[in-house]
């Protein structure tokens, strides 16, 4: 059974930047699609950034740019980069990862990163 180790939050200042992990693990084959997604307080679920198996990494354009992600295929793990925090990027972020073509998303517990003023 797959499970999904994500790193552990931070409390960023603005302005700052913090690299995330989602690692997958309890499977033998490299993973179709890792993403993560973010829910702050109050708000709905949004998509962050997504990294398919080989094609390219996909950011939300609501982001300006400050969100990207990598993936290592060997060791089935995602790295969102982000970059230039904001107070508003404050959220609970969760990683995600489809193990097949058109398989439902298993998701991790959530990490919670919370950016300073």
């Amino acid at each position: 059974q797959v499970q999904i180790e994500e790193s552990e939050g931070r409390v960023v200042q603005t302005g700052g930047s913090l690299r995330l992990s989602c690692a997958a693990s309890g499977i033998s084959f490299t993973l179709y699609e890792m993403g993560w997604y973010r829910q702050a307080p109050g708000k709905q679920r949004e998509f962050v950034a997504r990294a398919p198996l080989d094609e390219d990494t996909y950011s939300s354009p609501f982001l300006e740019g400050r969100f990207t992600i990598s993936r290592d295929n060997a060791e089935n793990t995602a790295y969102p980069q982000m970059v230039n925090l904001k107070p508003d990027d404050t959220a609970m972020y969760s990683c995600y990862v489809v193990l097949i073509d058109g398989a439902r998303m298993i998701w991790g517990q959530g990490t919670e990163v919370t950016v300073s003023s």
